[in-house]
């Protein structure tokens, strides 16, 4: 199946062609889908240049008027939803229902950092010995260098490239070789949307550790915004402290699914099927480890089995299935090598329904008796498997929920919204869930803590990751 995209580089307003490409295939079929421009390190450079020289008119431009052309982007985004949601599918292999999900929440960052553009807050006010005025104002940074993973092409796309260019930055992407057709058509939106030449850049590369070290090493290069892996992150962060250069990091995730005694458990099922299930597992915010109170353990790890029995497993193109293929057979075996060492450790293992014999599938599994310490605790799995792991004390679930070295999210069933507040405030992670199964929105801070990432993306912090404060002493 081919599909009907952009297949070359977007530098300067243009559609390039590179010396060097690379094929982009169907996890579900493994069928071709096209063949695309590939960025070499001067196709890295030139895409620097490009957005230098755009930089400074983008940042002088009315912040309404940059406003307008997100919210234009939103607006053609919206109404193609449809459009991207195929590529995303195609590409990517999730479930059309996750698609569509992330095609609408990708959109809604245009949206959101539409209206912080012309929102961006100084300071006006005497000093405490009345000596001065302390004025303090935020100027964009500069050209902004950003990377993103293959597990929502759309949503972390446009997470960075809104507040990117709503700050007043130009902006160079680099998307994951997986999947580079969403982020060439999301340039596409952009063009259409009126975003001037070189403000925004897209260079799928299959080189990129040399494209990416080239590019950072650039002085006109002003900060770097990276989701993906944690041991890649931190790579990126030894080529960034050669330069200083300010960085955003969007890092891995071991989060927690506790439920406490006294919890629902049918609301916490529900919440546990779209914590763990959306995207198939494969998100740094999907829940990796089941805590389960003694009490409810055995009604909650049978409830959740019949809810992973009624899956429907296959191509996201047909809109009934709810768990599509994984992005590649590589992050499949993965998963599947997770497994085995867990077989290795005594674990039964029963998948809950079977699968397409062809393509990138893995059955979802309900994995009882997990003992703190199993490779299913200690490892992001990034697939649709369930480890539940029994506490007695509160004392007891909220210690395991925090040995890691993760802390992205959590997610907290208890009693009532006041107990599960009371222990969200306990939780080592950047964002808490309680007594819901989706935490992520464009109008909240969506970061970590620990080796989880560093800065927020959405909410009004995101835009601050793209300005550096400047502050003047002023003699009224």
């Amino acid at each position: 199946m081919t599909v009907t995209t952009a297949t070359k580089l977007f530098i300067g307003g243009e559609w390039v062609d590179s010396t060097k490409h690379l094929e982009v295939t169907d996890p579900a079929t493994s069928e071709l889908l096209a063949v695309i421009s590939s960025a070499s390190l001067q196709d890295g450079l030139d895409a620097v240049t490009a957005a230098h020289n755009a930089f400074h008119t983008w940042a002088t431009t009315p912040a309404r008027q940059r406003a307008e052309i997100l919210r234009k982007a939103w607006e053609i985004m919206t109404a193609e939803a449809e459009t991207c949601a195929r590529l995303i599918v195609l590409e990517n292999g999730k479930a059309w229902r996750d698609a569509m999900g992330e095609t609408l929440y990708a959109a809604e960052f245009f949206r959101w950092f539409s209206e912080e553009a012309s929102r961006i807050e100084g300071d006006f006010r005497y000093s405490p010995s009345r000596d001065k005025t302390i004025v303090t104002d935020h100027r964009p940074m500069g050209v902004a260098f950003l990377i993103t993973p293959w597990n929502f092409p759309a949503a972390m796309a446009t997470r960075k490239i809104a507040p990117a260019l709503a700050a007043g930055c130009t902006c160079i992407l680099k998307p994951a070789s997986e999947t580079p057709l969403t982020a060439l058509w999301i340039a596409e939106v952009l063009q259409r949307a009126g975003v001037p030449a070189g403000v925004v850049n897209v260079i799928p590369t299959t080189e990129t550790g040399m494209v990416s070290s080239a590019i950072l090493a650039d002085p006109r290069v002003a900060t770097l915004s990276f989701t993906g892996s944690t041991y890649v992150g931190k790579l990126l962060l030894r080529q960034t402290a050669d330069r200083v250069l300010p960085s955003s990091m969007e890092l891995g995730g071991n989060a927690p699914f506790i439920v406490f005694e006294g919890a629902d458990i049918d609301a916490a099922i529900a919440g546990a099927m779209i914590a763990k299930m959306r995207n198939g597992g494969a998100a740094c915010t999907a829940a990796n480890r089941f805590y389960i109170h003694e009490s409810v353990e055995a009604d909650f790890s049978h409830k959740l089995r019949n809810a992973f029995a009624d899956l429907k497993v296959g191509s996201g193109l047909d809109q009934a299935n709810d768990l599509g293929a994984m992005v590649s057979d590589g992050e499949r075996d993965k998963i599947l090598e997770l497994l085995n060492e867990a077989s290795a450790e005594g674990l039964a293992l029963d998948p809950a329904v079977e699968i397409p014999k062809q393509g990138a599938f893995i059955a979802p599994y309900v994995i009882t008796g997990v003992e703190q310490g199993s490779v299913l605790t200690r490892n992001e799995i990034f697939g649709p498997v369930a480890p539940i792991i029994v506490f007695g004390s509160e004392d007891e679930g909220v210690r395991m929920a925090n040995d890691t070295d993760y802390g992205l999210i959590s997610y907290v069933y208890a009693r009532d919204a006041g107990v599960g507040l009371r222990l969200a405030r306990r939780m080592e992670s950047g964002m808490v869930a309680i007594n819901r199964g989706l935490a992520s929105d464009p109008a909240a801070p969506f970061g970590g803590m620990k080796e989880s990432g560093l800065g927020r993306e959405g909410g009004f912090a995101g835009i601050h990751e793209f300005l550096e404060t400047q502050y003047f002493a002023v003699d009224l």
